[in-house]
């Protein structure tokens, strides 16, 4: 896989085609930031699956973009706009998880976490389809969790695989 990060989603898409044939999905770096109908002019801020990962020809790609002259989030799915409502309490999430305030969900119990990688960025991760990511023990994948893309989440209501 090519490095598409800084490119615009209009060559960054010309990069990918060389690689694979799968669809390109588009998504905005920000959960409060909608894409316009045509975002070419649009920065990649992250991609899935990453730089120098191998692909097959029906690898799908996930870029996260910014409008022109915006910058990139420090991770995808955080927030735009700082939120009028008051902080939710502390939860037994891992703090790199952005969680959707609403209805209570059960937690599973936390999993020994691994030390995140030297260059402070998360490592990403790409799932083919729910089945891959239940079949991983990551099902269901929240907005902003590694994993998550909008293509996984059928019904967008920011949890992926929840089916």
């Amino acid at each position: 896989m090519p490095k598409l990060v800084g490119e615009r989603l209009l060559d960054a898409t010309v990069l990918v085609k060389k690689v694979t044939s799968a669809p390109v999905e588009p998504a905005s770096a920000y959960r409060d930031v909608t894409l316009p109908a045509d975002p070419t002019a649009w920065t990649v801020c992250f991609q899935t699956p990453a730089a120098d990962s191998p692909v097959t020809p029906a690898t799908a790609v996930e870029l996260s973009l910014v409008a022109p002259g915006t910058d990139c989030p420090e991770r995808a799915g955080a927030a735009r706009q700082a939120s009028k409502a008051p902080a939710p309490a502390a939860s037994p999430t891992p703090a790199r998880t952005a969680v959707p305030v609403s209805t209570p969900v059960p937690q599973k119990p936390k999993q020994p976490q691994t030390p995140p990688p030297a260059n402070d960025e998360p490592e990403p991760v790409f799932f083919k389809n729910c089945d891959a990511a239940k079949a991983a023990g990551k099902a269901p994948i929240r907005r902003g969790q590694p994993g998550y893309r909008d293509a996984l989440d059928r019904d967008k209501d920011g949890i992926a695989c929840d089916k």
